[in-house]
């Protein structure tokens, strides 16, 4: 049924969704977050490409893409390995130099990120016409699992002041799980200057000053059993 529906959709030429997954030290999260995302993409049909974006992993990550590659096809698993930590600015910039698709759906590969959310950000962008979706922990069902207060104080906090000072019209400005219009996460990265923490405050700030719309879809965050400390 589901490879019925993504022939359909491909003979439509439908949109393309190309996943950027920076990695350093996933060796043991990133054959379950490819295959969760090989799953919920062919249940729905949409076309779609993931994009490996290794940083010199010590642990062996590269390697384990490089075996996935084989397992589904390097059409659908793309490796653009850099030969060490270089920024998470950076990672997007290299991956979106070589994404396919016209829409870019940015997560974390230590399994924060459910792709099962994923169906839900491309029907919220279709139906509001949004040039960027972003995952909310803050708002409707959303929510925060396994941090200890202080982390939670902490996010909290910095959403809440970022709110009053500046108002960008989002719940979760330090969050990593979104959907973009590949040129408009081109001309966000270009613009941003901020590296860390801030960085995801930054896009979507300077998101609302350029005009551009923003969708929010509530997910649960979990920090995974398997999270890696680095």
């Amino acid at each position: 049924m589901a490879s019925r529906k993504s022939s359909d959709k491909c003979k439509e030429g439908a949109d393309k969704y190309s996943v950027l997954l920076p990695t350093y030290n996933e060796r043991e999260n990133l054959p379950l977050i490819v295959w969760l995302l090989v799953k919920y993409f062919g249940e729905t049909g949409y076309n779609y490409e993931v994009i490996v974006i290794d940083d010199g992993s010590p642990d062996g990550t590269l390697e384990i893409a490089e075996q996935l590659q084989k397992i589904y096809g390097s059409d659908k698993i793309v490796l653009r390995p850099r030969p060490k930590k270089l920024g998470l600015g950076t990672a997007y910039i290299h991956g979106m130099q070589h994404a396919t698709g016209n829409y870019i759906i940015i997560m974390d590969a230590d399994l924060s990120h459910h792709p099962k959310f994923i169906p839900e950000f491309i029907r919220r962008q279709k139906d509001g016409n949004y040039d960027i979706v972003s995952g909310t922990r803050y708002s409707g069902d959303g929510g925060v699992y396994g941090w200890d207060l202080k982390r939670k104080v902490i996010s909290r906090g910095a959403n809440f002041i970022t709110q009053i000072l500046l108002r960008p019209g989002a719940s979760d400005l330090t969050g990593s799980f979104r959907l973009y219009r590949k040129e408009v996460l081109q001309k966000l990265v270009e613009k941003c200057v901020s590296k860390g923490y801030v960085f995801q405050m930054e896009m979507i700030v300077r998101a609302r000053q350029l005009g551009y719309s923003i969708g929010e879809v509530p997910i649960s965050f979990v920090i995974a059993c398997m999270e890696n400390p680095n």
